[in-house]
């Protein structure tokens, strides 16, 4: 068995070698020298009876050209329609042959990634050659313009390898940059725009190390001889280097006004501008240049623009409004300077005070006791005059009794300090209260400002609302004290006097199932509806006090079978028991239930 299974391998594996030779024989002829090594194995390129498989197995050797495809990119990925790699790249043509055809005059390339513009286009002057190396792919050629123009570039690499920023492919000669537009840091304006380019960049391979500061090419120009620092520009412009525009209010932090528009410059520039030395700058301060002029000795301080101005030295001027935190209204305006501001507080170096209770002190006739706010209620016109909106100024409206009331009738305390005012009426006539706190605290639910003893109460708001005849009954008919909470609410309470007359509670204390507050003799009761005793035939004659013969309370109880009123009129002694109704009728008593024999 084991003979047979190696028989069987060693036939398989001569037949297997047998087809490979015989494929080999049948080759067309020899492939390109590139495609030497799969010589041996046609199943590289080929796989046999499926012709149509050939270009995907081209594609997974040439990756490059598979991606080109499918991003749509290269030649390839270009192409209007796909084909078969045969179709254009024949093999079996001999190790020397040329499997890629292209005619020069006929190839276009408008669908390479480098199509050809202006003077590349011309063929007379550019040859294929001189950008495809012939040991190397046709997609290895470079496409940046410094590979092929390095030898043209006289800048020797200085300004970089993007030379289309200024130089196109219609002439390498002409050239166009924009100098305001393009990374310079310097824009051309003014005059600089005449100037030819060797002015400033002498030596054509390193424009970049051109300087950018006016003073390192007017430094000749310069009268000042330094004194005023190296930034040209922040007095001269490049339209006329002989007209100044400097601004002396905008450009730095010391305006000219008045006199010192005049000035010329060097009066108060005598130091080197832009000097590191802090003690060498120029004084923004006007004791810094005229504290030879200071007639006060220094004993008004350093600040004179206070009260002098530019336009002046000896002309004073003082807005205590503006100038500062404290503005002069009423009696303050007619006050002199020295009256507040004392030679002994120059003499302390203290601070002025600005409150009322600084000055005025000794005037507070309330000793202290509605704090130091003295301009909530005076104000500076007069002292005696007081402008307190209570409503405005404390939330609370003052109405009534409480317009007249002096302020220390409720503010017996200090002002500002805790505990608060209360605003709610309980607080300060706790002792007027004559319902002894049964009411609650709210006193403006019944009374108001106008006068303590009116009162008005909606009663319609109560667990009692007024109706009928009792809205013109007096309060004290059914509050008998003050406490009102105590008053019934209950009909029979008020009306027991009034039921005792007619029905002597017979009926119960539920007045309100038959009357109403519309009128108390107007009664309505439907004993049908409102109980489970229907009154028919002969029950409707009689009045209530014929069944409803006992006192109750709020329950009324009456008998609900024929026996327990018709006891007396039983002419059968009981024999038939309590059930009256199984023989006799309502309407007449003597008529007896159709189907009822007498005597039975």
């Amino acid at each position: 068995m084991m003979l047979r299974l190696i028989f069987m391998t060693l036939t398989l594996s001569f037949a297997h070698v047998a087809l490979g030779a015989a494929e080999t024989a049948l080759m067309p002829g020899e492939v390109i020298q590139g495609h030497a090594k799969l010589e041996a194995n046609c199943t590289e390129c080929h796989v046999r009876f499926h012709k149509e498989e050939q270009t995907g197995l081209c594609a997974n050797c040439h990756k490059e050209v598979k991606a080109d495809i499918q991003k749509h990119e290269g030649y390839h990925g270009r192409l209007e329609e796909e084909k078969e790699c045969r179709e254009c790249h024949t093999e079996h043509q001999g190790r020397n042959a040329k499997i890629v055809i292209m005619d020069p005059k006929t190839f276009d390339h408008e669908k390479t990634d480098f199509p050809l513009r202006n003077a590349h286009k011309k063929p007379e002057k550019i040859k294929c050659t001189d950008c495809h190396d012939a040991k190397k792919k046709y997609r290895e050629a470079p496409s940046a313009c410094n590979d092929c123009h390095r030898k043209d570039d006289k800048h020797k690499g200085s300004l970089g390898t993007d030379c289309k920023n200024c130089h196109n492919d219609k002439s390498w000669k002409e050239t166009k940059f924009d100098h305001s537009r393009e990374k310079t840091r310097f824009a051309l304006t003014g005059k600089h725009v005449e100037v030819k380019c060797s002015k400033c960049h002498a030596d054509p391979a390193k424009y970049k190390g051109a300087p950018h500061e006016c003073v390192s090419c007017h430094l000749k120009a310069d009268k000042h001889k330094g004194q005023y620092g190296k930034k040209c520009e922040t007095c001269h412009t490049d339209k006329d280097w002989k007209k100044i525009e400097f601004d002396h209010d905008t450009e730095t932090k010391f305006k000219l006004l008045g006199k010192h528009e005049s000035v010329k410059c060097v009066a108060c520039h005598k130091n080197p501008l832009y000097s590191k030395e802090r003690e060498k700058k120029t004084p923004t301060t006007c004791i810094g240049c005229h504290r030879k002029d200071d007639v006060h000795k220094g004993g008004l301080g350093a600040k004179c623009e206070t009260c002098h101005t530019e336009e002046k030295w000896k002309t004073a001027k003082f807005d205590h409004d503006k100038d500062t935190k404290f503005p002069l209204y009423g009696k303050h305006e007619t006050t002199k300077c020295d009256a507040c501001h004392t030679p002994a507080l120059k003499e302390k170096n203290a601070k002025l005070a600005t409150t009322c209770v600084g000055c005025h002190k000794i005037d507070d006739k309330h000793k202290e006791s509605f704090g130091a706010k003295c301009e909530s209620c005076h104000k500076e016109k007069d002292w005696k005059t007081l402008v307190f909106d209570h409503a405005r100024d404390a939330k609370y409206a003052l109405k009534g009794k409480h317009e007249k009331a002096k302020c220390t009738s409720c503010h017996t305390g200090k002002l500002y300090q805790p505990p608060k005012l209360a605003q709610d009426c309980y607080s300060c006539h706790k002792k007027d209260d004559v319902h002894k706190d049964k009411l609650g605290k709210k006193c403006e639910t019944c009374h108001s400002e106008k006068d303590w003893k009116e009162a008005k109460f909606d009663h319609g708001r109560a667990r009692f609302p007024l109706l009928g005849i009792h809205v013109k009954v007096e309060c004290k008919k059914c509050h008998q004290t003050q406490l009102y909470r105590d008053a019934p609410s209950d009909c029979f309470a008020c009306h027991k006097k009034d039921d005792d007359n007619v029905h002597k509670r017979r009926l119960g204390k539920k007045c309100e199932s038959c009357h109403n507050a519309r009128s108390w003799k107007a009664w309505d009761f439907d004993h049908d509806k409102r109980t489970k005793f229907k009154l028919d035939g002969g029950h409707k004659k009689p009045n209530c006090n014929a069944c409803h013969k006992k006192e109750m309370d709020d329950r009324v109880i009456t008998p609900k079978t024929c026996d327990g009123c018709h006891d007396n009129d039983d002419v059968h002694r009981g024999e038939f028991g309590p059930l009256c109704d199984r023989c006799h009728v309502t309407k007449d008593f003597r008529t007896l239930r159709i189907g009822t024999q007498r005597g039975k």
